[in-house]
């Protein structure tokens, strides 16, 4: 059948759908779902005859919105708050492993352009952390505690203050990556990534590399981890403005900014927890290798069975 002749022969019956649409609260969930069958079939049809037609993509529009129409009018059960951690946000981290898998890779390459410009520059380390930073850092060293900065503040403002900090890092990541799509949230992981590696080198050109790190992973697994999934998230939301593929652009746009968003209020919790490992755990650096290695291993051990190993199963079941 020519494509003039489909559109012809089932106009009418697309119109009356719109109407339908145009009124939702009066539309029940039967018509709803009879709604949905017959344009699923006539968006298949269109879509196998006239893949690149208007038509097609006039008919994928459509039942996008009856599609939103269903799911919005979904009554919610009791058990969606726990579905939500063991279903639904592992199943949208499945979905977008390759956008956290550039995401790390981007970090750890401007980790690594920190580490080599800190080498190759004295005045890089204060350029990136500041000079204020710095001096104390050499005055803590100088008085035999490294890590005093952690000591500073009563532990529950510290986790209040820090909680609040990395949630609204992970947020401007994420945005950035809406306003600057796909270009926003390189900068934001350029810029975080950079730091980590000047932050350190600088321990390293003082003989600290080692103590360093087991003091500052006891929370950062856990908070670089969610930084990085955040980056992921805002590269999604980028590429879903830049290549909607079938969808409208404002369509694929808002699937891709509804899972992201998904993503940052899923990665709350994380925060959460290492905020609280920073503010009450981490300031207690005399505390045995064994321990630091355990909590930074068991942190990493979560983060890889959550994010990558756990999804792939559900998605495998789904």
């Amino acid at each position: 059948m020519r494509e003039a002749a489909f559109r012809e022969q089932n106009k009418k019956r697309w119109q009356h759908f719109e109407q339908l649409l145009s009124q939702p609260r009066n539309v029940d969930a039967d018509q709803l779902a009879d709604l949905f069958v017959q344009l699923t079939d006539d968006l298949a049809y269109s879509a196998t005859q006239y893949p690149e037609s208007p038509t097609t993509l006039y008919l994928n529009q459509l039942t996008g919105k009856v599609h939103q129409l269903i799911y919005r009018n979904k009554k919610e059960k009791k058990s969606r708050l726990i579905t939500f951690w063991t279903q639904e946000l592992p199943l949208i981290f499945y979905s977008m492993r390759l956008y956290f898998l550039y995401s790390l890779i981007l970090f750890l390459i401007t980790a690594a352009i920190g580490a080599f410009s800190a080498a190759y520059d004295d005045t890089f380390v204060r350029l990136i952390l500041g000079d204020s930073y710095v001096n104390q850092t050499l005055y803590n060293i100088k008085n035999g505690d490294p890590m005093a900065v952690y000591k500073q503040q009563d532990a529950f403002e510290m986790f209040f203050l820090i909680a609040l900090n990395n949630i609204k890092v992970s947020f401007q990541v994420f945005a950035m990556g809406v306003m600057l799509p796909l270009i926003g949230a390189c900068v934001m992981l350029f810029y975080n990534g950079v730091m980590l590696g000047s932050f350190q080198y600088f321990f390293h050109t003082k003989g600290l590399l080692l103590f360093s790190a087991m003091t500052i992973w006891l929370h950062g697994t856990i908070e670089i981890a969610a930084i990085v999934l955040a980056g992921g998230a805002g590269w999604r939301v980028g590429n879903s403005i830049l290549f909607p593929e079938t969808y409208s652009r404002a369509d694929s746009f808002r699937l891709g900014a509804k899972e992201g968003v998904k993503v940052l209020f899923g990665l709350i919790p994380f925060f959460l927890v290492a905020a609280f490992i920073e503010g009450f755990v981490t300031r207690h650096t005399e505390m045995p290798t064994v321990v630091k290695l355990l909590i930074i291993g068991g942190s990493l051990a979560f983060l890889v069975w959550y994010v990558i190993l756990y999804p792939r199963k559900v998605a495998q079941n789904a």
